[in-house]
């Protein structure tokens, strides 16, 4: 969607993990850490290939699978550095009314599920006619 309307949209990723996932909290931390190597979302992607394996072995398997620096983060993830952040992103969900995963907001209109690309398309074409009609 984002090469669909360029200049258009912006993605805003928050993170949810789910209190019944034990794994799922150290999983969103991991990510940020990798998120500080430049590597976020290919660490997100081998998450969601990966999951449930989200042991502290994991997690660093995956980091050296991308070619992270092992110490530095190690450290950033055992250290709890985005534990904070990830919390505050699990509240403002709940704010939000989130109850599960995966939620999407389009222009504030909830998305609840996997949705197919229509979904997403017919939401941001919405989104986009509403700001068009708002302007002078």
């Amino acid at each position: 969607m984002l090469a669909e309307f360029p200049g258009k949209v912006r993605l805003v990723y928050k993170d949810y993990p789910l209190p019944f996932h034990a794994g799922a909290e150290p999983a969103a931390r991991a990510a940020r850490c990798a998120g500080e190597h430049s590597r976020f979302w290919e660490y997100h992607d081998l998450l969601f290939t990966s999951q449930p394996a989200f042991s502290r072995g994991d997690l660093l398997t995956y980091a050296a699978r991308l070619g992270l620096p092992e110490e530095a983060f190690a450290a950033c993830l055992d250290g709890g550095r985005f534990r904070d952040a990830v919390q505050a992103d699990l509240q403002e969900g709940r704010a939000a009314g989130v109850s599960g995963t995966p939620t999407f907001f389009v222009n504030g209109k909830k998305l609840v599920g996997a949705q197919p690309l229509r979904a997403f398309r017919q939401a941001l074409q919405d989104a986009l006619n509403e700001t068009d009609g708002k302007r002078p």
